[in-house]
Order: structure tokens, then sequence, then C-alpha cells
């Protein structure tokens, strides 16, 4: 190869490269910020997928018309343009597996409104787009994918047994995704006591947030087989009961229309609150000092009841000494003979 044809091999690498670059840089970025800004998340998902492919692309590709022109010996130039076609088909695949994840991943949150996907089904993808490109490329090199694809079936019942555990909790964690009743995003509690948000469900295990910002990864398999309670399911509101007592001389039906007016305003003002829900009062239990009842109010998910009941306690405890209502302190009665004193009235008292 001649200082001539070197030269023009570097203006063609150089030429090819620099428009590759280019339209990279330029042009892709102006359709990425444009879908970005239109909420185009398709579109938006393949360009960013495509960046700074299309410069390797430009040169891949220089190179390879570049060798047609060069007096190269026949054995390497067949040699450097295999390598540059699994180079591209690589490429390719890699790109593609990378946009099919995204799209999972883009289509569960629609499906799911707007939660993050779940790793376990974008892996999958990922995994079976990049296997693909493998096969086509050793199928491209000459070599006969038939023997491959009948040593993967006889060799996967070793790899079977030997990854058991593993396969198992692929298979519970599928099984979990089917049923739908444990999705991401959702806020559950174990029966060992554990609750939290599902940040994820991937090829071995789920991942869960608690609320004090701790993850607690469970195998698929204990929790595919785990009592879960689920507060997002079959709706995200619940019922809130807050426990309440009052002395045996207070006037019922005041302390009930009172203590209904302030869990209304509670409800209407606070965010977290279900405004139109007719919150309501049960009276349940004469205790030794007081009367006791129960105050039902609703919230739009499970982590809004703590803002709720700390608001309405609030409200609850200056409107009772507002309206003379009194909250109960225990109090013992000691029988002397058919006399009678109440030990925290009777000032002479000493222990």
């Amino acid at each position: 190869m001649g200082m001539k044809g070197l030269t023009f091999w570097l203006l063609i690498l150089a030429g090819v490269g620099l428009l590759g670059a280019l339209f990279d840089i330029v042009l892709l970025r102006k359709l990425l910020i444009r879908a970005t800004k239109r909420h185009l998340e398709t579109e938006r998902v393949v360009y960013s997928s495509l960046k700074f492919w299309i410069l390797a692309w430009t040169i891949l590709l220089s190179g390879y018309f570049a060798l047609q022109i060069l007096h190269i010996n026949a054995s390497i130039l067949y040699v450097i343009k295999k390598v540059l076609s699994v180079l591209g088909i690589m490429s390719v695949s890699l790109i593609l597996a990378n946009i099919s994840a995204k799209l999972v991943d883009l289509g569960l949150a629609r499906v799911r409104g707007s939660l993050p996907g779940v790793s376990l089904i974008s892996g999958t993808v990922r995994v079976l787009v990049l296997l693909l490109g493998v096969l086509t490329a050793l199928h491209h090199l000459g070599i006969s994918i038939t023997p491959i694809l009948t040593g993967l079936g006889v060799g996967g019942v070793a790899v079977a047994l030997a990854l058991q555990e593993t396969l198992t909790n692929v298979i519970s964690g599928i099984n979990i995704l089917l049923a739908g009743k444990i999705r991401v995003g959702d806020f559950v509690r174990l029966e060992t006591g554990e609750e939290g948000f599902v940040e994820d469900i991937t090829w071995r295990s789920t991942t869960i947030r608690e609320l004090s910002n701790n993850i607690i990864i469970v195998p698929n398999t204990k929790l595919s087989s785990a009592i879960v309670k689920n507060f997002d399911l079959p709706d995200k509101e619940l019922f809130v009961i807050v426990q309440v007592s009052v002395t045996y001389d207070s006037d019922l039906e005041k302390v009930e229309r009172v203590t209904i007016e302030v869990a209304k305003q509670v409800l209407r003002e606070i965010t977290g609150g279900v405004s139109k829900f007719e919150p309501f009062v049960r009276f349940h239990t004469f205790s030794d000092s007081s009367i006791d009842f129960s105050v039902i109010l609703r919230v739009k998910q499970y982590t809004d009841q703590y803002h709720v009941k700390h608001e309405f306690i609030k409200k609850l405890h200056r409107r009772y000494k507002e309206e003379g209502i009194q909250f109960p302190y225990p109090q013992r009665v000691v029988h002397f003979g058919g006399a009678s004193f109440d030990l925290l009235k009777f000032k002479g008292f000493h222990q």
C-alpha cells in the first residue's frame, strides 16, 4: 500500500467520520431535545439509544469501503471484513437490546400508572435480543449454530440442576408478575412484620424499601409463598381508625358531634385526606375511667395516615378544651366500711 493509497484511505475515514460526528452531535441532539419537549417517549428512547453509535457506524462503514480500494492480502482482507461485520452486528444487537428493554419499561410504566419498570421483564428481553445477535454473528462467521442449539438443549438439563434455586426464584418472580397481586410501587406488609414500597422485581429477588429508607431483599420463592398484605389493592384509599376516650360525665351526643366536625375539617384541609368521605364515631367500651370510642377517617394512601392522624389529634385536643370535654385520668376509689374517697382528690394522703 503506497502513500497515496494510505492518504486516500485516511481522507475517506476522516470525511465520513466528520459527517457521522455532525449527524450525531447536531441532528441527533436536536431530535432528542424535540422529542423530550413534546413528551414523545418512544422517539426519545430511540434517539438516546443511538447516541454515539452513528459515529461508530460511519467509521466502520468508511473503513469497510476503504478496504475495497486498498491492495491488501486477500486472507487478511477477508479477516478484517469479517471482524468489521461482526462488530456491526453486535453493535446493532446492543442497540436493539437497549431500545427493547427501555420500551418494555415504558410500556409497563404506562400500564401501571407511571411506576418504574420491572427488571425481570426488561432484563429477559435484553438477554434474548443479545442472544439472537450472538447467534447471527456466529452464523455470519460460518459457524453452524445447530450444534450449539443442540448443546444448549442438552446442557440445559445440567444447568437447570446446578442452578435449581436460581431458576426457582425466576419462575416465582414470573408467577408474582402474572398474578398481579404484588406490583412495583405497591405498599405491602410481610407476615414477618416488614413493610414498605415494592421497588423492583428482579430475576432472583424482590426489593422492598421501608419508610425509614432501608432496603429489604426478599427471595422470590419466599415472597410467592408468604402471606402478604397489599395496602394498594383493590384500592389505594383506606380507612384510618383513631382511638379516643372521654370521661363518664361527658355528653356523648356532644362528643360525637364535635369529633365529627373536627374530623371533617381535617379531611377537607389536610393533604392526603379524602375530603368527600363522611367520618363517623363508634362508641365501644366502658373502661375503668373512661368511655372509649373509635373515629373512622379515610386517606388516599397508606402513608397519608400519619399526617392526617397527627393533625386530627392536635385539632381534636384543642377543640375539646374549648368545648369543656374532658379526657380521662386513671382513678382508684377506696372503700372503708361504707365510706369511700378518691385517692387523687385526698390531699392528705401520702405514700
